[in-house]
This record gives C-alpha cells, sequence and structure tokens, in this order.
C-alpha cells in the first residue's frame, strides 16, 4: 500500500469494550476513554490541552521567580543567587520552546510529510534543553568557580531566603501540575508518574517535569549554600552551591537532550503496545495471520504502523486492495494512529503471535 496523508474517516471500530481496557493498560489511552470504543478526538484534545496548561504554569512561574531572583542577586551578589537567576531565565526561555514544540508538533499531516509534524515536538524540545546546559549550567559554574576565592563581605542573605521559599512554592505548585500529568497517564498503564515521564513520547509532559524537579533541587542546593556561607563566614560554601546547581543543571539537559534523541532517530514503542497492536491485529475477522509488525513512535503519542498480513480467503487483488483500505482506516480512527500500512505476508513468513494474554 502507498504512504499517504492520514485521514479521520471512520469505517469500523477496532474492537469493543474489552479492547479498550487493554488499550488504556498498554497506555494508549487514557482512562477517561475507556468503554468508549475507539478514543475519540475530545480526548486526545484533553490530553493536549491538559498537557499546554501545565506548559504554561511552568513558563508563568519561572518569569515571575526570575524577576525576583535577579533583583536579589544583584542585592546581595549571592553566586548562588546569581546561579538560580540564570535557571530561572533559561528555563522562561525553556518553557517558551515548548509552547512552540507543541503548536508545531500538531500541524496535520500533508503529502511533503505523510507522517505529520509530530517529531517537530522533539526538535524543538531538544533545543530546550541545550538552552538549559548553555545559559543556566554554564553560566551557574563559571559564576561558581569566579567567586570561590571572593572575598568575605558583609551580606544579609534575609531578603534572599525569603525569595527562595517564595520560588519554592511557584516552583512546587508547577512540578506537582506535572507530576499529576504524570500520574494520571502511569495509572493507565500500571506504572509510577516517574516512569511514565521517562518513557513518555511527550516531550513537553518530560520536559517541564524534569525542569521543575531540577528547579527545587537547585532551590534547596542554593539555600544549604548561602546558609553555610552566612553561618561560617567563608563565601566558597556559596560558591559550591552555583557550581553543584550547575552540574544538576547539566546532568538534566543532558538526560533530556539524549531522550529527544532516542525519539528523532526511531524509537520502538514499548513491548506492551506492540502486544496491544499485534493483538488486534489477530483479532481482526478479515485478518488470518500476522508475519511482521513494525511500530514506531513519530511523534506525541503519535505511532506510524506497518504490517504484513495474510487476509482472510481466498480473495481478488481487488478485493485485497479494499479489505486494506478498510482496515488501515479502522486504525487510522485511533488517534494514537499517525499512519497504517498494511501488506500481504510473503507466503511461508513465520507467524507472530503475542507473547502474552492481554
Amino acid at each position: 500500500m502507498s504512504l499517504k496523508p492520514s485521514v479521520t474517516r471512520v469505517t469500523g471500530h477496532l474492537s469493543q469494550a474489552a479492547a479498550v481496557e487493554r488499550a488504556a493498560k498498554a497506555g494508549m489511552l487514557d482512562k477517561g476513554n475507556a468503554g468508549n470504543g475507539a478514543p475519540d478526538g475530545d480526548a486526545d484534545k484533553n490530553s493536549k490541552d491538559n498537557s499546554m496548561l501545565t506548559v504554561l504554569i511552568a513558563v508563568g512561574a519561572n518569569f515571575l521567580i526570575a524577576i525576583a531572583k535577579t533583583v536579589v542577586a544583584f542585592m546581595t551578589g549571592s553566586a548562588s543567587m546569581i546561579a538560580e537567576a540564570a535557571h530561572s531565565w533559561a528555563d522562561t526561555g525553556n518553557g517558551t520552546l515548548l509552547i512552540v514544540a507543541e503548536k508545531k508538533s500538531v500541524k496535520p499531516a500533508d503529502t511533503s510529510h505523510p507522517l505529520g509534524y509530530g517529531k517537530e515536538s522533539y526538535v524543538w524540545s531538544m533545543i530546550a534543553a541545550f538552552g538549559v546546559f548553555t545559559a543556566g549550567a554554564i553560566v551557574s559554574i563559571y559564576t561558581g568557580i569566579k567567586e570561590w576565592n571572593a572575598p568575605e563581605g558583609e551580606t544579609n542573605y534575609t531578603i534572599a531566603f525569603i525569595v527562595l521559599a517564595v520560588a519554592f512554592v511557584l516552583e512546587g505548585i508547577s512540578l506537582m501540575q506535572a507530576y499529576r500529568e504524570s500520574k494520571k497517564h502511569g495509572e493507565a498503564m500500571n506504572i509510577s508518574a516517574l516512569g511514565y515521564v521517562v518513557d513518555t513520547s511527550n516531550p513537553t509532559l518530560r520536559g517541564v517535569f524534569f525542569e521543575d524537579l531540577a528547579a527545587v533541587t537547585g532551590l534547596v542546593i542554593a539555600a544549604i549554600g548561602m546558609g553555610l556561607h552566612a553561618y561560617t563566614g567563608q563565601p566558597f560554601w556559596d560558591a559550591l552551591g552555583s557550581i553543584i546547581v550547575g552540574v544538576l543543571l547539566g546532568a538534566v539537559a543532558i538526560f533530556l537532550i539524549s531522550r529527544n534523541r532516542d525519539f528523532l532517530v526511531g524509537l520502538k514503542v514499548s513491548d506492551s503496545m506492540h502486544e496491544y497492536v499485534l493483538s488486534e491485529l489477530n483479532a481482526h475477522p478479515d485478518i488470518d495471520s500476522v508475519s511482521y509488525l513494525h511500530l514506531e513512535w513519530v511523534g506525541p503519542k503519535k505511532m506510524f504502523m506497518v504490517a504484513a498480513v495474510d487476509i482472510a480467503g481466498n480473495k481478488l487483488e481487488e478485493q485485497v486492495a479494499h479489505k486494506f483500505e478498510l482496515i488501515e482506516n479502522q486504525f487510522r480512527a485511533n488517534p494514537i494512529f499517525q499512519e497504517a500500512v498494511l501488506t500481504l505476508s510473503v507466503p511461508g513468513a513465520p507467524i507472530l503471535q503475542p507473547s502474552k494474554t492481554s
């Protein structure tokens, strides 16, 4: 079959409620879709809206925090506070890039991009992650090294601690929003929120979650560094805090870049999703067997499927082509499939069977 832009025409359902429940367990659907047959566009739209809300909350919180930290950094000259200010400005810029990623990735497929623009999300998310490394990690480490042997001065950190406390609350709110979103989807897959956010095909949620987690951790480190500086009178504690924050940001950035790279070069779906799709193909009344199945992420919650199958009965070529089109459209009706392509199995090819009962 030829590859062409996905269509939204619904010509049937893959299966009934039991199959939908298996899809939810495989992580293909949100729990809210269970029992509704093929997942509808409203649920998919709600998932995107929640993801965008998570980003907007993070950007708003980071912008307010960045302004406050910058003012206090100039007032106190604290290396840790300078590092935190750089961190917040970087997160604000990165959040803006994640919004761009969300907008560009939902552009519908066309003749020049038959698999859609989903991978735009990984491109912009990688740029955002690189921004964390350059604007956050390098500035923080450089400031810490520069201030390591700085002469002791009279500094009142009271206002700095107040700002850090407020920032902790705001960053915590943003982190909890990302955590709730991750937990909701993780429960459908019987995994933890952290496990979901690490493996999810949604780079926006992963970026916000780990940037917020790094922000909350960085605030604690900065507070400890400034506290030890104030208590001992030794400025190197403050500088050390800045360096540690920089290393933390660098580690997060490298992780996010690595995950986005995985999806850009073509990452296969999880075994549970592979098992689900294979079972749905085998359960289809017009398919006798499956000899080949390729499933690849081509965007946030968007898969590309290629399968070699044996059509039930002895049909003419024209009838087989029509049946392929019918089955392909049934899969395309599920929002998680960006494109589905079927071809005939080679005679005598080994038959694929689910390794476990879903």
